[in-house]
């Protein structure tokens, strides 16, 4: 196959060198890119893109001009849905039974959703509350909604929506098959998108903690049926799991019948093990899997960024993780600064556990249709005893394996129950975050005070998160997040009248914080662009932003924030 490769600033000629040894031969130089074409053996392309000093490799392909038709070879390439689901996951098996996740939601907690094509229907997507620092727009007369309420301008959320339960508006479940249509695990299903996250992903555990809650009490209410919740994000926060108040949220989802699936990290954000909350036992911990360009197993890795564990608690299954091809949310913030990564006019190329762990919530899904009463520990062993064996991957990386639905399909549902020790949620919420806290103008939230300036009450809130009444009412404690009006399509979060803003006194951080949504590339070289630019999506503008030259916790843009791995 022919490609075009872009090396990175100061790789030398390790590239070209790569490339010879791959079996491939090195032939033009572009300079305007700083690469060079070559031609390779199609089952080397996986082991080109993970070579140092290499910033992307893309199939050489002719340009069509006035084009509408999404071309075959985004969607039929390496790490597009297409061979996740036809050749790696075995997600066709559960179509061909009139499987695809239909009546099943998906809770997912991350930086909103766009309604790009694939996402568009309107049945594709409900909003809950944002709880992000973008809900509301403040000023010295007051605080309202935001342009850009729900809407993801950060560019993850969007696209692990679509590696979820993407499906493009013309598509049937007699296309769902067709390589020129876009469809994610469960096409079928729907996405319930908590925005948490920001333009710069900022956001802090006490806010994931929220939406979790609101997850575990609407699971069932206005005609939705939560039975999965998604979380790409991980602290390296390192207090005992039966302490600390994530892993206590996690397991009320649980145990209150939703499947919870947790991105393992990229290489354990600076601790050698899982992120907080991945490293919690009854959750399903996903590390990624990379197929190296080929159909089947026998030369499957798991990457050095998946997170491998401590050996205790290491990840139960591995899904396709590296260079996952999915739909991109235009003018967002990774989509302005990683330019490299845009596959065509519809997608976006990235890397990590996060893709993983949407793989694999998607794979729940599909397995919920055909199980209903399937409880969570039954739906994790089934997915554990069905997962084929990596044999040249680290066997402590990959857990059990990495999924495979033809044989989880045909298998008998487990009689699984988990009997771990139950978390309290007593610890602290600063263990709970890690190192990295929330900055903004010098202010560092930490301690035991949430993101609205409130202090931490442990034992108050366990008991309200248990007897699940922390949103009663339409109200998150102490009454400053509510979020009860419904319209049909989305919940609100509006303030109540006493003056206190949902952004709490200074808190409008444009910083990562404890979190660290577990992608690790997105295919770019450089931080290159400051601003991200206003987009227009169905009438709702995103209002444009700058970077004001500030730093991300007293780091530079130049450091690793994302799990402690840089960006490639």
């Amino acid at each position: 196959m022919s490609v075009i490769v872009q090396e990175l600033s100061g790789a030398g000629n390790a590239p070209e060198r790569a490339v010879v040894a791959l079996g491939g031969t090195v032939e033009e130089p572009l300079g305007l890119i700083g690469g060079f074409t070559a031609t390779l053996p199609a089952d080397r392309l996986g082991a080109l893109r993970s070579t140092a000093g290499i910033a992307a490799v893309t199939e050489d392909a002719p340009i069509e001009l006035l084009g509408t038709k999404v071309p075959t070879e985004v969607l039929d390439q390496a790490g597009s849905m297409f061979r996740v689901t036809h050749e790696v996951t075995g997600a066709t098996a559960m179509w061909e039974k009139g499987i695809n996740g239909k009546g099943v939601d998906v809770a997912l907690i991350d930086s909103g959703v766009v309604p790009v094509e694939g996402l568009s229907d309107k049945d594709k997507i409900v909003h809950g509350p944002d709880l992000s620092f973008e809900a509301q727009v403040c000023d010295v007369d007051g605080c309202e909604a935001s342009p850009q309420t729900n809407l993801d301008t950060y560019g993850h959320g969007t696209h692990l929506a679509g590696i979820i339960a993407g499906r493009d508006s013309n598509a049937n479940p007699r296309t769902f098959r067709d390589p020129n249509t876009f469809a994610g695990m469960a096409p079928g299903s729907r996405i319930v998108s908590l925005k948490l996250a920001d333009a710069y992903g900022a956001t802090d555990v006490s806010q994931v903690i929220a939406g979790i809650d609101w997850v575990v009490q609407n699971k069932n209410r206005k005609g939705l049926n939560i039975r999965v919740l998604n979380l790409s994000f991980g602290t390296d926060g390192v207090q005992d799991y039966q302490l600390d108040p994530l892993t206590y949220a996690v397991e009320q989802a649980w145990h209150a019948g939703i499947v919870v699936v947790v991105a393992a990290g990229n290489g354990g954000y600076g601790t050698p093990q899982l992120n907080n909350p991945a490293y919690d036992p009854y959750v399903i911990a996903v590390g990624g899997a990379d197929s190296r360009g080929t159909y089947d197993v026998q030369d499957d890795i798991v990457p050095a960024w998946s997170s491998t564990g401590d050996g205790a608690r290491n990840p139960d299954v591995v899904a396709p993780g590296a260079s996952i091809v999915s739909l991109r949310s235009p003018g967002s913030y990774l989509d302005e600064s990683y330019p490299n990564a845009r596959q065509g006019e519809r997608f976006f190329r990235g890397s990590g556990t996060s893709q993983a762990a949407a793989v694999v919530s998607g794979a729940a899904a599909l397995l919920i249709q055909q199980r209903p009463e399937a409880t969570p520990d039954q739906i994790k062993a089934l997915l554990m005893s069905t997962a084929q064996r990596l044999p040249v991957a680290d066997p402590i990386a990959q857990g059990d394996g990495i999924i495979d639905l033809r044989a989880a399909r045909d298998a008998a549902t487990p009689q699984a129950v988990q009997s771990w020790p139950r978390a309290t949620g007593l610890g602290t919420l600063e263990g709970a975050r890690g190192t990295a806290n929330l900055e903004y103008e010098g202010t560092t939230l930490e301690g035991e005070i949430d993101v609205r300036g409130q202090a931490w009450d442990p034992a108050t809130w366990t008991a309200a998160s248990a007897a699940r009444t922390t949103w009663t009412g339409g109200e998150l404690r102490k009454g400053v997040w509510t979020g009860g009006a419904w319209n049909g399509t989305e919940w609100f979060v509006t303030t109540p009248g006493d003056g206190v803003t949902w952004n709490g006194r200074t808190w409008g951080g444009r910083t990562w914080g404890s979190l660290t949504w577990a992608g690790r590339t997105w295919g770019g070289r450089t931080w290159g662009g400051d601003a991200w630019v206003g987009r227009t999506w169905g009438g709702d503008e995103w209002a444009g932003r700058t970077w004001g030259g500030r730093t991300w916790g007293g780091r530079t843009w130049g450091s690793a924030l994302w799990s402690g791995v840089d960006w490639a």
